[in-house]
């Protein structure tokens, strides 16, 4: 994920016609201005000719391009039938940001690598289900909510269909064939939960901020498996 956000960063300061600062650029990129500076830091140790500094704003030098990436085939074919997959299945929130992807990976690629990318004979089919709508809906909200450290108020369905209330800690999501299922810390079972997203009645994601401890994090949950 860094490395697509520092190409982000990159087409960001190429366009611009002046120094733009880091507040504008974190607000575009969804990010936040420490972690610009951070970027910016990262760009120029690999010689990106950045110039300008917090508070002043930054600028790219004119006539900078970056090398194309270099794929062997095995590589270039992996990425385009995963971006295909998750295209595909439509219904999980994800089909624009991986177009995205898949139109910054060709561009990074140069022209005749590129074209070699896009025209790729790989397809990925896959039928939709009846669940696809609500793992749209509440997907979206629990990657959010995942990446921001943010305790979720959720009203879930059992299998039985009875509705409980849970103030859950987000922790991962697993794809598998048929569901989509969240990990997280439950407050009052003081313990690791899975919830299907077909299943969530509703959900809120509360201002309150959860810090990750030994023991209830996503790895420590993997561990157990």
């Amino acid at each position: 994920m860094k490395t697509l956000r520092l190409f982000a960063l990159l087409d960001q300061l190429r366009l611009a016609h002046r120094p733009v600062s880091a507040e504008v650029l974190a607000q575009r990129l969804g990010v936040s201005p420490r972690t610009i500076y951070r970027d910016v830091a990262s760009l120029q140790a690999m010689s990106a000719p950045i110039r300008g500094e917090s508070g002043l704003g930054y600028q790219l030098e004119k006539g900078y391009f970056l090398p194309p990436l270099q794929f062997d085939p095995d590589e270039m074919e992996a990425v385009m039938l995963g971006l295909r997959l998750v295209m595909a299945r439509d219904g999980e929130g994800l089909h624009d940001a991986a177009e995205r992807v898949s139109g910054k990976v060709a561009a990074a690629m140069g022209k005749d690598g590129g074209e070699r990318f896009r025209a790729l004979p790989l397809l990925a089919v896959t039928r939709q289900r009846a669940g696809d709508d609500l793992a749209a809906r509440w997907g979206s909200v629990l990657r959010t909510a995942i990446r921001e450290q943010r305790i979720v108020e959720l009203a879930y369905c059992d299998l039985e269909d009875r509705e409980s209330l849970r103030r859950i800690h987000p922790l991962g999501l697993t794809l598998f064939d048929e569901v989509w299922l969240l990990t997280a810390w439950c407050e009052a079972r003081e313990d690791f939960r899975n919830f299907r997203l077909d299943r969530i009645a509703g959900l809120k994601k509360t201002d309150e901020n959860f810090r990750p401890q030994n023991g209830r994090r996503f790895k420590d949950y993997l561990a157990q498996l």
